[in-house]
């Protein structure tokens, strides 16, 4: 019996990392303890002074609905900071605020995207990339880097994957999964691929760029040339550890942002009034955010040199350095082929998550969810106690093969 469902949805994926983090949760309430490492939030609370902006804003009654776009204060409030920290031209009427950065990729895809066109996605990607554009009708083409070189795929690859049919090049930096971040000349490159071909654009999602551990973030709308091509996406959620507010933006040229926003009008309207309140008080209170990105940026730079170290006591996993984010993607396709105790056959990543979940009750995932089979993500957005003593797990896990 067919059950109604459309074919889109029954074509699209449901999200991995949501699914193993679901995964973890559904043991753990059996009552095994399970070191989660699949989580892709800071394990930092939202700072005071965003939750004190946010109480007043109850208080001073901001109870009602919000424009389609966003508060006109929170937008002219992430323009000056486009400025600040990014050397990026822009005005409020540039920018949509809408319910994450999630759904302000689905926004700009479903603006440019029609059937048939091509979007090159540099991997290892977000996994939702994917299935945005495939929900957008348009053809995902991906280009992939090597651990080698950082998880970065080069300039020569990408401008080789360009057809007549590429309407987009996406891409995060620092990078989920694997923390890659493109230098300023990595950047230039990819500009200059761009204005060899009309009407292609790059979506740049920025939204890690606050955790970076090298010589600092860089952003390609800063590059003049080609900035009325860059739809720049970032959010709350990360820099501030604000993932439960659901705040993102674009700052794109104001032909599009206005299309984003007739879907948007559409689809939800504006997104939560008390969140975007804390907004514009977590960007102006620049030496608060300073303190709390440093506080963040302090621990994940520890806890990456943890990780890095317990990982390379065990044998067979290849491991980079991380340039940014706060997760490590190991490799280890050197374990597929191999038999767990129970007889079962550990045949990709995501056999290797699964079965590190049950037998070292370690949450990761999978790296064919990134676009790279042969990997793992592992967060280290975790205590050092639990860092130690899942990798310590892992280790035993991966002993017991044969």
């Amino acid at each position: 019996m067919s059950t109604g469902l459309s074919d889109r949805i029954n074509a699209m994926k449901a999200s991995a990392t949501i699914a193993m983090a679901q995964a973890a949760r559904d043991l753990a309430s059996k009552g095994v303890n399970v070191i989660n490492l699949s989580v892709g939030e800071p394990d930092f609370i939202t700072p005071d002074y965003i939750k004190e902006a946010a109480k007043k804003a109850i208080d001073d009654g901001y109870t009602f609905y919000t424009p389609v776009p966003g508060y006109p204060e929170l937008k002219e409030a992430i323009a000056t900071k486009l400025k600040r920290d990014n050397n990026i031209e822009c005005t409020a009427n540039n920018i949509v605020v809408s319910t994450g950065a999630k759904q302000s990729i689905a926004n700009v895809v479903l603006s440019l995207v029609n059937p048939g066109d091509e979007v090159l996605i540099l991997a290892p990607y977000w996994v939702s990339y994917m299935d945005i554009v495939k929900f957008a009708e348009g053809v995902p083409v991906i280009v992939e880097g090597t651990i080698e070189n950082d998880f970065k795929p080069t300039a020569a690859q990408i401008k080789a994957a360009v057809t007549d049919k590429t309407k987009a090049i996406m891409f995060s930096s620092p990078s989920n999964p694997a923390g890659a971040l493109f230098s300023p000349s990595e950047l230039e490159e990819i500009a200059d691929i761009v204005l060899s071909k009309e009407d292609l654009f790059v979506l740049s999602d920025e939204i890690y760029e606050y955790i970076n551990y090298g010589d600092g973030h860089s952003s390609i709308g800063a590059i003049d040339r080609v900035k009325d091509r860059i739809i720049t996406i970032n959010g709350f959620s990360k820099g501030y550890a604000m993932t439960g507010w659901r705040v993102g933006y674009i700052c794109a040229p104001e032909w599009l942002a206005k299309a984003t926003q007739k879907i948007q009008g559409q689809v939800t309207s504006g997104t939560c009034s008390i969140a975007q309140r804390a907004c514009i008080e977590a960007i102006k209170n620049v030496d608060a955010q300073k303190a709390s990105v440093a506080e963040m940026g302090t621990a994940f730079k520890r806890r990456r040199g943890l990780i890095l170290d317990l990982l390379k006591e065990i044998p067979n996993i290849k491991t980079n350095t991380p340039a940014g984010a706060f997760y490590v993607f190991p490799e280890i396709a050197s374990y597929f082929g191999k038999k767990a105790e129970n007889g079962d056959i550990i045949k990709d990543s995501m056999d290797m998550s699964l079965y590190l979940l049950h037998v070292a009750n370690v949450s990761t995932v999978a790296g064919l969810a990134f676009g790279s089979p042969k990997n793992i993500r592992i967060s280290y957005a975790a205590s050092d106690e639990n860092i130690t003593e899942a990798i310590k797990r892992i280790k035993v896990a991966l002993a017991k093969l044969s």
